[in-house]
């Protein structure tokens, strides 16, 4: 018996999303004269009278779930243009998951490769390449609320390079962003000054192509750690720094 569960948080206005999230319904009635010109029609020759439905969103490409693409991090990696997301292989998108729960750490912190030793060592798994590994931290249970910004752990540079070298590709985490939030490294580098903290798990793009999942949902939902498909195709947007997901998990009973 197959299940599919939905990873993603919702495409919304959200008090979550501090980068603002517009979106206007259009009623079918508002559409007949469109649909009228089209078609060369009469409003009264439409099914009711009525046109269809619409939307207009207005939101950047990093408002809910969504995939990164290197040229995010940075106009370079690996010595060379950095690529955008409609430029990435799709073989990339679909691969066996598995979930390292990072959620006894607190509120900030990052995630050291000792965590992931660890979290690996609790559901003895050994990563492989291609593997899609989703960092759960609980901060999706946020979602709708103000606090979600702020919550959760997050990656390090060190751990997202420790990743990479084993051959993960794509990762994800169900926090706000892949690194720890803003406002924990904002204090730590008021105090050290250290530059490679700022925004450092993302800046290892640079170094090492990959790509990671922001704003995951519902990891807890998932029956098992690993043997599971993580299905997580971006939005083709050309020249993109990122594209939407609709992220799924296939488990297998």
């Amino acid at each position: 018996m197959r299940r599919l569960i939905d990873l993603s948080v919702p495409t919304e206005s959200s008090p979550s999303e501090p980068l603002p999230v517009e979106v206007k319904h259009q009623e079918h009635r508002l559409s007949v004269d469109v649909m009228s010109m089209f078609f060369g029609c009469r409003p009264e020759d439409l099914p009711q009278g009525l046109g269809w439905a619409n939307d207009t969103v207005n939101m950047i490409s990093h408002a809910g779930t969504h995939v990164d693409a290197p040229w995010h991090y940075s106009p370079t990696c690996e010595g060379r243009r950095a690529r955008t997301i409609d430029e990435m292989p799709l073989e990339w998108f679909y691969s066996d998951g598995v979930v390292l729960d990072m959620r006894h750490k607190p509120r900030g912190s990052g995630v050291s490769v000792e965590d992931l030793r660890a979290a690996l060592g609790r559901i003895n798994y050994q990563i492989k390449p291609w593997d899609i590994v989703l960092i759960q931290t609980g901060a999706d249970k946020f979602w709708g609320k103000a606090e979600y910004f702020e919550a959760g752990c997050g990656m390090t540079r060190d751990s997202t390079l420790w990743l990479i070298e084993r051959g993960v590709r794509v990762m994800g985490i169900d926090a706000w962003g892949w690194d720890r939030p803003f406002w924990a490294l904002k204090e730590e580098f008021a105090k050290t000054r250290d530059r490679s903290l700022l925004w450092g798990a993302h800046y290892a793009g640079i170094d090492k192509e990959y790509c990671h999942i922001e704003k995951l949902a519902n990891l807890d939902q998932l029956p098992r750690p690993y043997g599971f498909k993580v299905v997580c195709f971006p939005v083709k947007l050309t020249g993109g720094s990122a594209g939407w997901s609709r992220v799924v998990a296939i488990v297998e009973d």
